[in-house]
């Protein structure tokens, strides 16, 4: 029988004292609970036990309801691992950017683990920071041998080190940036690479061990599909074999077809475009009916930050009287762009801008223009805030 362990991981260099668990847990002594040692241990489900093989049990990032408990086989996090190397490569050593808790930074760790590389940190304790990314980077590059590196970003972090020179320079040395957890602008990708930074966009969630799909492709293994309504699922080696303790919710997520392939169904829709990749539109409950047609936020998120001057933007519906739902859009401007002569963005410039690249019913009719746009879990756009901001601003 597989027991549960919690396990405390630091956030920056101490994180390191983390690596032997992980490594036991790989070897099947035990199933690793990663947590926030900030924080106190999460509660799991009463008398609930891991399936036999289970190497972590990860949270979700609870966008859509409660948190759940994901179970990841230890053979799924070396097949996960074994492809994103595979993809980027060859094996490296990685510099952990992000909290090691959630999939994406424990995924960090545990790639070193298999490649046998130490971790570099970035110094987490006054928040995330363009220079206490350049200075860990500049570090990581000076220890040991000469080998790949890599780092993983959320958008945010990005649009952040891209403002700054300095950790600009810091980020074109790297091999490759994984950059997920949320959508990333094309616009922000186009500057990554514009500035020599090979930015790889991933899609995935803690049922697939983190990232499976890069750059709209699958990884080694990984397939997708849609169902009739756009609702994405994925297939291969790195699902999670359920929930701990809610056979329920694994029942509603994960199935075996005829063949005997296993699936998770996504809150995700999306398409395949003519060049065969995947593309996400967004979450099946984030889309906004206004007058009765359907928008996805992320394709007015899309065309908002190609605009001059905006950096990021949020879109939510928010209530109407008369279009039941209104597209409302919460922006943040590149820095220094009011001192450069711009104004600050009103809904009624932006809409006119938009006009002709997004449909009438698309446009923004709200807007909020904020410093930094709030977040949640591993550096989601809490889309539940930025809602409750236009509530409150109403």
């Amino acid at each position: 029988m597989t027991s549960l362990r919690p396990l405390a991981i630091a956030a920056g260099p101490d994180a390191v004292a983390a690596l032997p668990a992980l490594r036991r847990a790989l070897d099947g002594e035990f199933a690793a609970l990663p947590y926030a040692a900030s924080a106190p241990s999460p509660p799991t489900p009463a008398g609930a036990v891991p399936d036999e093989g289970t190497a972590l049990v990860v949270g979700t990032s609870g966008s859509t309801g409660s948190p759940k408990l994901a179970m990841l086989p230890a053979a799924a996090l070396a097949a996960s691992v074994a492809a994103s190397h595979e993809r980027l490569g060859g094996a490296g050593a990685w510099l952990l950017a992000m909290p090691p808790h959630h999939i994406a930074g424990v995924q960090v760790l545990l790639r070193c683990v298999a490649a046998g590389t130490l971790p570099g940190f970035v110094d987490l304790s006054d928040g995330f920071t363009p220079e206490a990314f350049t200075r860990a980077a500049t570090a990581f590059a000076r220890s040991g041998a000469r080998t790949r590196r890599y780092t993983a970003l959320v958008p945010t972090q990005l649009v952040r080190l891209l403002a700054d020179e300095q950790a600009t320079a810091a980020l074109a040395e790297l091999d490759a940036v994984l950059v997920g957890g949320a959508a990333s602008p094309p616009a922000l990708l186009a500057r990554a690479r514009a500035a020599g930074v090979r930015a790889v966009t991933t899609y995935g969630m803690s049922e697939t061990c983190g990232g499976c799909v890069y750059d709209g492709d699958p990884l080694t293994g990984t397939v997708v599909r849609a169902d009739p309504d756009g609702r994405l699922l994925l297939g291969g080696p790195t699902l999670a074999t359920g929930y701990l303790g809610r056979p329920d919710l694994t029942a509603a997520a994960f199935s075996t077809d005829e063949d005997g392939a296993r699936w998770f169904r996504t809150d995700d829709v999306g398409h395949r475009d003519d060049d065969g990749r995947w593309h996400v539109d967004g979450r099946v409950d984030d889309l906004i009916t206004t007058g009765g047609l359907k928008v996805a936020p992320r394709l007015v998120e899309e065309a908002l930050t190609a605009l001059p001057g905006i950096a990021e933007a949020v879109v939510v519906g928010t209530p109407d009287d008369q279009w039941g739902q209104v597209v409302s859009a919460a922006v943040v401007p590149h820095p220094g762009a009011a001192g450069g002569g711009s104004a600050t963005p009103t809904v009624t410039a932006l809409r006119e801008q938009l006009r002709g690249i997004l449909p009438s019913h698309a446009l923004p009719r709200r807007l909020l223009v904020l410093t930094a746009i709030p977040l949640r879990g591993p550096g989601k756009p809490d889309r539940l805030a930025v809602a409750d901001r236009f509530a409150s601003d109403a």
